[in-house]
């Protein structure tokens, strides 16, 4: 999926939108996405001005979005005014290696199952290759309108 298609998929935008390209969705069962980590997003300044590192609630936002992706793909659903898919919960999180600029985040998000609406997903972020961070991600598409 080019950025097009993303867009049309996660209602976020600049600056909090997380993801560059989708390289592989396979509905009902996972998705692997990259965001492309460069020194001109708006966080670098303030963290950390001397050596800039990519908040690690960032790293798991940006693999909350790859999950909203896949579920909407699993749905056969884009979202649209009435409703959005709410981030409701991490467990396990793990931070192993920081991510600076320059960096090519992988995003790797498997669905492990959906029972009244909340969608839990084994989520992984990797950088060369390397495991960068790691969660246990729930979310849940809610009716806002």
């Amino acid at each position: 999926m080019d950025i097009h298609e993303i867009l049309e998929h996660l209602p976020h935008r600049y600056p909090f939108l997380l993801i560059d390209r989708v390289l592989a969705c396979e509905p009902g069962k996972a998705i692997h996405a990259y965001k492309n980590v460069t020194i001109n997003e708006p966080f670098f300044s303030g963290h950390f001005p001397h050596h800039p590192v990519m908040p690690g609630v960032l790293i798991m936002e940006a693999l909350a979005q790859a999950a909203g992706i896949l579920s909407f793909r699993t749905m056969g659903e884009k979202p649209d005014a009435s409703s959005v898919f709410y981030f409701v919960g991490i467990d396990a999180a793990r931070f192993k290696k920081p991510v600076t600029a320059g960096d090519q985040l992988h995003l790797h998000v498997a669905i492990q199952r959906q029972m009244r609406g909340i969608w839990k997903y084994a989520a992984e972020a990797r950088v060369d290759g390397e495991v960068v961070a790691e969660a246990e991600l729930m979310c849940a598409k809610r009716n806002v309108a």
